[in-house]
């Protein structure tokens, strides 16, 4: 049994939790957001709506939409050009690195990373089922990002970066892989309010880790690293909030305290040129 009490153990079941979706989804299975421990089938429109248009993934394999498991469109964020290169932190089952592949066009690339050999595995065979070759998915750490300095244009990634233990270290390799005038635009989960009135119990519980709730930074405390990071113009623009409704059950959000809510929305930085 994985002793969560450690940050080995608790990065191990966060693993854990993803490789049993990419297995689900390979399989063809609709299973529930990866942001929810539960494993109730969802149907594949349910799994996408609101994320991606239905022109986005029309022309992807099932299996990547079936593993989409974030909580916004950064590809749709980072406002990408052709001859671009793309890095998504936490690329999972490779929606987005194909989709970034697909607006960088040929003269440019879309690197995935992921630590999940299951997910590694079922995104390069989306990959190779839609056919594209401006594509690379590496292993790695996004706490050690296996890529040059200065050697990307844009970093996207999609409720994955609040899963990491060590954000400030994710946010210092962003910055190092990063071009000066470089574009940090993602997707992630992020909480308003006073963090002291959250119970310890739950920012350590490992189902609310791996499903994006625990790890999620306080906005300010995001906006913060992000600058200390030496990122300027760091903004987050709300694109949902979650509460009990049925609409807004995606994350799977907690009963919190009066005075603090969680958000899913659109964190964006740059690198200076200078």
């Amino acid at each position: 049994m994985v002793d969560t009490t450690s940050d080995a153990g608790l990065k191990a079941k966060i693993r854990d939790h993803y490789a049993e979706r990419a297995v689900a989804a390979g399989q063809a299975k609709p299973c529930s957001c990866g942001c929810s421990p539960s494993t109730e089938a969802v149907p594949q429109d349910e799994m996408a709506r609101g994320l991606y248009a239905v022109d986005e993934t029309s022309d992807l394999p099932a299996e990547a939409v079936l593993a989409s498991l974030g909580c916004g469109n950064p590809t749709a964020l980072a406002d990408l050009k052709p001859g671009e290169v793309v890095l998504d932190l936490g690329s999972g089952g490779g929606i987005d690195v194909l989709l970034s592949a697909r607006r960088v066009g040929a003269a440019g690339k879309a690197y995935g990373l992921d630590m999940t050999d299951e997910m590694l595995a079922l995104a390069r065979e989306n990959q190779r089922q839609a056919g594209v070759d401006n594509v690379e998915f590496l292993k790695g750490d996004i706490e050690q990002i296996p890529l040059p300095d200065a050697s990307v244009d844009v970093i996207i990634s999609n409720c994955v970066i609040n899963l990491a233990l060590d954000k400030d270290e994710v946010l210092a390799e962003a910055y190092r892989v990063l071009r000066p005038g470089g574009r940090f635009a993602v997707s992630d989960v992020v909480f308003q309010g006073d963090m002291g009135l959250i119970p310890d119990e739950l920012l350590r519980d490992v189902e609310a880790w791996s499903g994006c709730i625990a790890g999620a930074l306080e906005e300010q405390d995001y906006l913060g690293k992000l600058r200390r990071a030496g990122f300027e113009d760091a903004a987050v623009e709300v694109t949902n909030v979650y509460d009990s409704a049925p609409e807004n059950s995606r994350c799977g959000a907690p009963a919190l305290p009066a005075g603090v809510r969680l958000i899913s929305g659109f964190v964006r930085a740059t690198k200076p040129r200078d």
